[in-house]
This record gives C-alpha cells, sequence and structure tokens, in this order.
C-alpha cells in the first residue's frame, strides 16, 4: 500500500490541478482526495508542493522490438521476407530486459502502444504493455490492440524490387487483403459447423478477422497528405476503424483530418526531416489538429526519439503554440483512448492503475526529471 500525499494533482478528468492525496493498493488506485486516513503500515510520500501526473502513455513506439546498441541482431520489428504478414504479432518480439524498457519508465512513461514497424503494407498486431517487469505476458495491458498498415515511402522503399514500387501497389494490396479476408470470414460463416464447408486454413486471413469485425482498428502509419487520405478512404469503403498514425502533413488538410474523425498520432516531430515525406514536418502540428476537435496524441515513434523524452515532445509542441492542457492530455488520457486502455490508465481516478509520476513543476520542461514514478502502485527504481 502507497500513499502519495498532499501533492498538486493533474488528474487529467479536471482541467484545474487541486491539492490531494492518492491512495493505492493492490496496484490500484484505491482514494482520492484531501486528508485521506491512511491505513497503518502504508508507505508515504510526502509530496508538499510537488506536481502528480498519471504516468504517461505513448500511443506509436517499437520499444522492446528494435533493441538498445545492439545492431541488425535487436532489430526485430519488421518482417522484410514478406510484404503483407498481418499474422505476426509483436508480442512475440518484445524484449522486456532491453534497457530502453527500463529507461522509458526511470523517465515517466509508464505504459507504450508497441509492435511492427512500417515496412510491410500489413505488419501485424500492436499491443499495449507497461514498462516495468520481466515477463512481457504478466507486463500487457491489452492485446491486441490494433493491426498495423503502412502507407507512402516505407513499403515502397523496402519492396521496390519486388512488387511495391508505386502509392498504388501499396494501396492495392492492402485492399487485397481486406477482400480476402471478407471472402474467407463469409466462407467460413456460411459452413457453419460442418469443418468438410470451411475454406482452408489461412493464417493471414484469421488475423483479418478481428479488423474486419471492428474488434481492432487499422493502425495507419502516414506521413504524407495523400498517404493520410488514402488511409481514411481505404477505412471507409471497408467499413473499418482506424487509428492515423504519424500525421505529418496533417496541418496541411485539417479540415478533412476532422471530417474523418479518426484518433491521430503525431510525430516523431523531433530532428531533420530524413526523407521527402518529412519535408513539411513542424511542431505546429498536434497544436493545429487539436485545436480544430481531433483527438490528438503526441508520440515519439521510439526509438526514433528515445521513450523517456516523451513529455519533453508535448513541451516542444506547447513552445510551438499547443495548449499546455492539450499537450499534457495528448501524452495522457488521449493516448489511453487511442490504444483503447482508458479504463486502466491515463489519468488519475479511483479504480484505475496506480501509474503515477511526480515532478517539481511541468514535466515538460527541459530540466525536468521524476522524483518519484508508481507502476502498478510499486515504486520504480
Amino acid at each position: 500500500m502507497l500513499c502519495i500525499r498532499n501533492g498538486i494533482i493533474h488528474d487529467m478528468v479536471n482541467p484545474e490541478a487541486y491539492e490531494g492525496d492518492i491512495l493505492m493498493d493492490g496496484g490500484k488506485i484505491t482514494a482520492i482526495g484531501k486528508n485521506l486516513d491512511i491505513p497503518e503500515g502504508a508507505q508515504v510520500y510526502d509530496a508538499d508542493g510537488k506536481d502528480v501526473y498519471p504516468g504517461f502513455v505513448d500511443a506509436h513506439s517499437h520499444l522492446g522490438l528494435d533493441g538498445y546498441g545492439i545492431g541488425f541482431e535487436g532489430q526485430d520489428y519488421n518482417e522484410r521476407n514478406d510484404i503483407c504478414t498481418p499474422q505476426l504479432r509483436g508480442i512475440d518480439s518484445f524484449n522486456p530486459m532491453d534497457p530502453s524498457v527500463a529507461m522509458a519508465a526511470k523517465g515517466g512513461v509508464t505504459c507504450v502502444g508497441t509492435g511492427p514497424g512500417s515496412s510491410n503494407v500489413l505488419g501485424g498486431t500492436f499491443f499495449a504493455v507497461k514498462t516495468a517487469g520481466h515477463c512481457v505476458d504478466e507486463m500487457i495491458v491489452k492485446n491486441p490492440i490494433a493491426m498495423k498498415c503502412a502507407f507512402g515511402e516505407n513499403p515502397k522503399r523496402c519492396y521496390k524490387d519486388v512488387n511495391n514500387y508505386a502509392r498504388m501497389s501499396t494501396a492495392s494490396k492492402l485492399r487485397e487483403m481486406l477482400m480476402r479476408a471478407q471472402d474467407y470470414k463469409a466462407r467460413k460463416e456460411a459452413a457453419g459447423d460442418d469443418p468438410l464447408k470451411r475454406p482452408a486454413f489461412d493464417m493471414k486471413l484469421e488475423a483479418m478477422i478481428p479488423v474486419l469485425e471492428k474488434k481492432i482498428p487499422l493502425k495507419a502509419h502516414a506521413h504524407q497528405a495523400n498517404d493520410i487520405l488514402t488511409a481514411i478512404r481505404i477505412a471507409k469503403e471497408f467499413d473499418v476503424d482506424m487509428t492515423l498514425e504519424h500525421c505529418t502533413e496533417g496541418h496541411l488538410i485539417v479540415d478533412e483530418m476532422v471530417k474523418a474523425g479518426f484518433p491521430c498520432a503525431v510525430g516523431p516531430s523531433f530532428g531533420n526531416a530524413t526523407k521527402v515525406e518529412l519535408k513539411n514536418k513542424t511542431w505546429e502540428t498536434p497544436g493545429i489538429l487539436a485545436a480544430a476537435g481531433c483527438q490528438v496524441s503526441i508520440i515519439t515513434d521510439a526509438p526514433v526519439t528515445p521513450q523517456q523524452y516523451l513529455p519533453l515532445c508535448a513541451g516542444f509542441a506547447v513552445k510551438a503554440g499547443m495548449d499546455p492542457y492539450e499537450a499534457l492530455k495528448a501524452i495522457t488520457i488521449n493516448p489511453a483512448k487511442h490504444l483503447g486502455v482508458a479504463d486502466r490508465v491515463g489519468s488519475l481516478e479511483v479504480g484505475k492503475d496506480g501509474d503515477v509520476v511526480v515532478f517539481e513543476g511541468s514535466p515538460m520542461e527541459i530540466a525536468s526529471k521524476p522524483l518519484l514514478v508508481v507502476i502498478n502502485g510499486e515504486k520504480i527504481g
């Protein structure tokens, strides 16, 4: 049992912070209020005058699948032998022992959506995971959370010498898989309980059925405006759910983004424009989309930007004009919604996981670092 006392609580439910205590037991938040009665034997952390936030959440990363400082051997986030691999599961590549996972936790990033990269038109499933633990099966918040798909330069570059030279090819391959999955699903349903009438088992098409049933969304890697619009077009054609990832040129098509209504994960915005589709990259994008009414998450795409610098990315967005509260939402409750795990993380509420970070002031300042990180009600060293 742990109690954080006298903190300035930013619960991400109320826009205004307030002074109070947070009590955690059994990995969950059991009480929030002022001058709580603290059970005998509870650990007490005095946060007098300090700012208390939910653990930060990143909606899009490759944490644990792209190793830290070990080159190719640690790169388990792309299967480069097949352009469509929806049957792959990110959980099977995740390495909780990789140093980057502990770095994320110590930086206050307590939950991430992680999974396959963007080399393939379909890359496999993402999952939501805590950043503390030694066994991925015990760290999972939700699996799967989405089916990764990709548009633009990455699948073009990786498969240009095989069968994917143009953007039209990328779109056609995604459509083909969705069409084949529709047919496969219909044949399975028509066969009923008769195994002799069922279509031959196809693991790729089986993996696409949850997308068609809207149990998980497509997680669409798209930087350029035309790629974002193609992703939206295909989602509408097949009546599937989708989240838009990266959205580098989202600020150029604001009306279309708002009309589509899909959650937006913006980033990584730090660093140089290393390819053509990043030439319009700007820290202004998340603020522009949030002001227009989009649900915006700010992402690191770790290890592109190291995972622990997620709150700093929100600070850069504020410097570029984003409302500070919207920026804080973009690394807490919004990514929790984006990942479908807002019932457990992203805000400080009774019944939610005991994921809490304590700072001296704003976590979005460059000199800030956590004074205390708590994951599942346990202090992180």
